[in-house]
């Protein structure tokens, strides 16, 4: 099977021609040489994956027909990758900032509840007369010359 084909069958990328671009961009390599889209997997290879700047390396045990679910991926791959590069993984998760910088788009519904809750609807319960509100009687009118 193709390499690019059986990194979208295990679920290693969503799409194929996802895969195929990886591959062209020599993220993807086996053994020690990068590959191109048509090289052939065999069983036993290690696959070195270059994917969110992390280094996965996967041993093909078993190569599949055609794309599989996701709970049948352990059982043709085994994944080999170091634990550091997980740890390295789970710390730039953390490392993120979460939030948007200010000013950048709208609020976001958590944003929006936070500004309520620091500014708080006392206003809109106090005032149930909108002229009073703003501080006109209504009685007053401008008699013109």
């Amino acid at each position: 099977m193709r390499i690019d084909k059986f990194l979208w069958s295990i679920r290693f990328y969503k799409t194929r021609s996802i895969a195929a671009e990886e591959i062209k961009k020599n993220r993807v390599s086996i053994g020690t040489s990068a590959v191109k889209s048509s090289k052939e997997v065999k069983e036993g290879d290690v696959i070195k994956i270059r994917k969110n700047q992390i280094d996965y390396k996967i041993k093909v045990i078993q190569i599949p027909k055609s794309r599989i679910g996701a709970k049948l991926v352990p059982l043709h791959i085994q994944d080999v990758t170091d634990k550091e590069q997980y740890e390295l993984l789970k710390l730039r998760k953390m490392s993120q900032d979460y939030y948007r910088n200010k000013g950048e788009g709208r609020p976001t519904k958590k944003d929006r509840r936070e500004m309520d809750e620091y500014v708080g609807n006392d206003i809109a319960s106090d005032f149930t007369d909108w002229d009073d509100f703003f501080g006109e009687t209504g009685d007053e009118t401008e008699e013109e010359d």
